[in-house]
């Protein structure tokens, strides 16, 4: 199992209403039926000091494989990743991540 993170910086304007009513349900409806197995987005709020997040937003995708992962995004990753100007100009920091415990 995998878990890819996406985040997105703070500094940014970032639409959250279009984020998580449009965006994620894209997600969810297009990788779905191919091995996404949850998603979740995370909204930064602040650092322990008090300070301002350096993300404002994260989502958490978990898919069943690195396999799964990329055949999702060949075949709707263009789409998805399209939408992105839908709801901010922030340059997303992508990570993969194995899950181990």
């Amino acid at each position: 199992m995998i878990l890819v993170t996406v985040m997105y910086p703070a500094g940014e304007a970032f639409d959250t209403d279009y984020y998580l009513k449009t965006h994620m349900p894209l997600v969810k409806d297009r990788w779905g039926p191919l091995g996404l197995k949850s998603a979740q987005a995370i909204k930064g709020v602040a650092k322990p000091d008090g300070s301002a997040p350096d993300y404002q937003m994260t989502a958490l995708l978990t898919f069943g494989s690195m396999d799964d992962f990329k055949a999702a995004g060949k075949a709707h990753g263009k789409e998805i990743f399209a939408d992105i100007p839908n709801f901010t100009k922030a340059q997303a920091v992508v990570q993969i991540n194995d899950v181990v415990f």
